[in-house]
């Protein structure tokens, strides 16, 4: 199911901490059966032609195309910045960041506001596809024979509608070197 998102701001419930998983049956009373865990909920999306997912928790919200200010010395995935309401908003070329080619500068593109520990990233990507639910066993882990980097950025793939989609690893998209907060 693709079900196309307006490319305008559209707000998205703030960030909150992940659902709890499955209990163990230790955990429970007598005569108590384990509750499963419920699914989790992606936005997925696409960048460079390739489909990504990420948490919809991590979403503050979904833009159309704002030019970023550039910034000088900046790392090659680093568009540059917006200001978003007040807020100086650094924007990530998620296709870049992968090791994919850049995302070619046009009017549909879309940029993801998303929270990663503490900090507020845009995500540049080609368009949002659609929100959709997966449910644990429905993630598979990414295979051993990507690169350690593009092993690193992902923390598991789904098949959904006959479609692979990566898993983004929000976490993993920051530079060492900052910190969060």
């Amino acid at each position: 199911m693709q079900t196309a998102l307006p490319t305008t701001a559209l707000p998205i419930a703030a960030a909150q901490p992940p659902l709890p998983e499955t209990t163990s049956p230790s955990e429970h009373t007598p005569g108590e059966t384990a509750r499963p865990a419920k699914p989790r909920e992606f936005i997925a999306f696409r960048a460079q032609g390739q489909d990504f997912c990420i948490d919809i928790l991590a979403v503050r919200e979904i833009r159309g195309w704002t030019r970023a200010a550039a910034l000088p010395h900046a790392p090659h995935y680093v568009e540059g910045v917006i200001n978003l309401r007040g807020a100086i908003v650094p924007i990530f070329d998620l296709a870049a960041k992968l090791g994919l080619p850049r995302i070619p500068e046009h009017d549909r593109n879309v940029i993801i506001v998303t929270v990663i520990g503490k900090r507020v990233v845009g995500l540049l990507v080609e368009t949002v596809t659609d929100i959709f639910s997966a449910s644990a066993d429905a993630m598979h882990p990414v295979p051993d024979l990507a690169r350690e980097e593009a092993h690193a950025a992902l923390s598991g793939m789904i098949v959904e509608s006959g479609r692979l989609i990566r898993i983004v690893d929000l976490e993993a998209l920051l530079p060492s070197t900052v910190e969060g907060g």
